[in-house]
């Protein structure tokens, strides 16, 4: 974990991000505040131009047109002939024809090295069908204590048969390749206040990755981990008064003053 947070700053990957235009802003500070450098272009006349120039491309959904699906192919098979990082956010999926089609579409044409997303939108790619409040999981749709066992079966089939790393993140957060998870038990409720910490994180962990590529499934777990001990860390910090656009001010400071004595001390996770 520690040394997947140094190699980031060491290495500064620059990360091309598709992204969601309500929080393009939060996720370029994000990867900012880990130490990478964030690229944000949708236009397919630009993208594989990007797209070559990066080490890593993270393609999220969250605010789909047709223009930027577009965008999202050329770039992802320019990503695979370089042999470069590529993750799938794939927001709202189940919540609209469109948005379940594209992501199970891009899942078909584009190899992805991590798909990240919550339980609703996770089951809907795996059995084509789930339940979603918009672009948030349904409260049906949880990790619990009681079905651990399961949802860490579930997660390791469905990286088996995609061939690439898993990271289901709600309340307790599941990241898995087909042999391994990790369970991790960082974060606050809290952040479900604010608009895109999803997004940040999917961003966050393409910088990840990146910077540790024979290291795939520590490094999406450990961007996991620094995301929710930065949310632990952002809500202490709250003064009276402060609400929940102070707190994202907070995380992403936290990210940026993350330490390798922060993160052993606070992360708290299991393999199973």
């Amino acid at each position: 974990m520690i040394h997947c947070l140094e190699k980031v700053r060491e290495t500064n990957p620059l990360v091309h991000n598709i992204t969601n235009y309500v929080t393009v802003n939060d996720v370029a500070n994000v990867l900012l505040a880990c130490g990478g450098s964030p690229i944000m272009s949708d236009e397919p006349e630009d993208v594989a131009d990007i797209t070559a120039i990066c080490g890593g491309l993270c393609i999220n959904i969250g605010t789909l047109n047709q223009r930027s699906i577009e965008g999202m192919k050329i770039a992802g098979a320019k990503a695979n002939e370089l042999g470069h990082t590529v993750l799938l956010d794939p927001v709202g999926a189940g919540a609209s024809a469109l948005r379940t089609n594209t992501a199970i579409d891009l899942m078909e044409t584009i190899k992805f090295d991590v798909i990240r997303g919550n339980v609703s939108e996770l089951k809907t790619l795996a059995f084509g069908a789930g339940t979603t409040k918009g672009v948030d999981a349904d409260t049906a749709d949880a990790v619990t204590e009681e079905n651990l066992d399961r949802m860490v079966a579930f997660v390791k089939d469905f990286a088996h048969k995609t061939d690439c790393v898993i990271a289901m993140t709600g309340a307790i957060d599941l990241v898995a390749d087909a042999e391994k998870c990790y369970v991790i038990r960082n974060g606050r409720p809290e952040m479900g206040k604010i608009t895109g910490t999803g997004c940040q994180l999917s961003g966050l962990m393409t910088a990840f990755v990146t910077a540790n590529p024979d290291q795939k499934l520590k490094a999406a777990a450990a961007a996991v981990c620094v995301m929710g001990v930065a949310g632990e860390i952002g809500y202490r910090n709250l003064k009276d008064g402060e609400g929940n656009a102070s707190y994202r001010n907070r995380m992403i400071d936290a990210i940026y003053h993350m330490d390798a004595a922060a993160l052993k001390r606070e992360a708290h996770y299991e393999m199973r």
